[in-house]
């Protein structure tokens, strides 16, 4: 079964999976996985834990480009159980102006290729 929200997103995501760290701020824990899909608005990431909806996390995302990591906050928005895992969407806070284009290019990249 899908996630229903997909239809309602804002902004356009792609498949792109790059590697991700996220620490969920409260409890100093820290997950590195890889993003399932990316947009301006946020990520989509699997986690081996849930994470409760609206919790604090930090975000570091390193591009496929090679450039320096995009280093933002975020906030868990919502999480679906799969097998032994979590599909978490995490939504961008104060994402600098600079990396939000940055996303912007790669996802506009990856829609063109039909990736």
């Amino acid at each position: 079964m899908m996630w229903q929200g997909i239809d309602r997103r804002r902004f356009p995501r792609a498949e792109y999976p790059c590697e991700v760290i996220i620490l969920r701020s409260d409890l100093k824990e820290t997950f590195r996985t890889h993003t399932e899909n990316i947009g301006v608005g946020g990520i989509c990431v699997i986690l081996s834990k849930e994470l409760p909806r609206f919790c604090p996390v930090g975000i570091t995302l390193y591009l496929k480009d090679r450039v320096s990591p995009i280093e933002c906050d975020g906030r868990i928005v919502w999480s679906v159980k799969r097998r032994s895992n979590f599909d978490t969407g995490i939504e961008f806070i104060g994402l600098r102006q600079r990396d939000r284009l940055r996303i912007e290019r790669v996802v506009e990249e990856c829609l063109r290729k039909g990736l």
